[in-house]
């Protein structure tokens, strides 16, 4: 329990013990004046039934005060999951956004790497082609240079 009710609590508890011991004293008629005209009435009777109302008035606005706290609290709730929702689906479409630029760009390299293994086994083929143009002269110099072994 908090401080609060309990302190309450106490208060009222306090009042309810002053008017029991008081109890023939609030209950004294007397004359009151409202204003335009005079009436008998006990005046504790009064003022405790003015109070009464105003405690049970206090009440009425503490509880409307507490619920549209609730239903405050629960309307932020519902606007809080829709945009965590909406966060979601963006963060979803940013992933498939990143998926789809990831496979352009692998598409691209895988690309790019075919044309360089193509271009790669040129070259190889043109060097096995100089080379062998190379070792073909060389051995027709060596031929034409070395007289032949029957003569």
């Amino acid at each position: 329990m908090q401080l609060r009710t309990l302190l309450l609590l106490v208060v009222a508890g306090l009042i309810a013990v002053f008017v029991a011991l008081n109890w023939a004293v609030v209950m004294a008629p007397s004359t009151l004046s409202l204003g335009f005209m005079d009436i008998q009435a006990s005046l504790g009777l009064v003022m405790l039934g003015l109070m009464v109302l105003l405690a049970t008035l206090f009440l009425v606005y503490i509880v409307y005060l507490q619920g549209s706290v609730l239903m405050d609290g629960r309307r932020h709730a519902r606007e809080l999951q829709a945009n965590r929702e909406l966060a979601d689906k963006a963060e979803a479409s940013r992933f498939s956004e990143l998926r789809a630029f990831l496979e352009a760009e692998l598409t691209k390299l895988a690309a790019q790497n075919v044309a360089l293994k193509t271009e790669l086994g040129q070259r190889i083929e043109e060097s096995g082609n100089g080379i062998a143009a190379c070792i073909g002269e060389l051995e027709d110099r060596l031929e034409h240079k070395t007289p032949p072994a029957g003569n």
